[in-house]
């Protein structure tokens, strides 16, 4: 059984891990010769393999997210 350590520290990998799960997603899948959607500065874009980039449409900014942490005891 693992502690509450040992849980707190892998738990904290998940942002790291996701964020790089994602980056190799986008890679991938441009290296297979597949275009991939991205949001950037308030704009829904089209990146393409040979990394020409068309603008679909125009969205709402990202709204920050305040991280909350809860702690359940027994």
């Amino acid at each position: 059984m693992l502690t509450e350590k040992e849980i707190t520290f892998l738990e904290e990998q998940i942002p790291y891990l996701a964020e790089t799960a994602t980056k190799q997603a986008y890679w991938r899948s441009l290296a297979e010769g597949d275009k991939v959607m991205i949001a950037e500065n308030g704009k829904l874009i089209e990146v393409s393999p040979d990394g020409s980039r068309k603008i679909i449409k125009e969205i709402e900014k990202p709204i920050a997210v305040v991280q909350k942490k809860y702690i359940i005891t027994k």
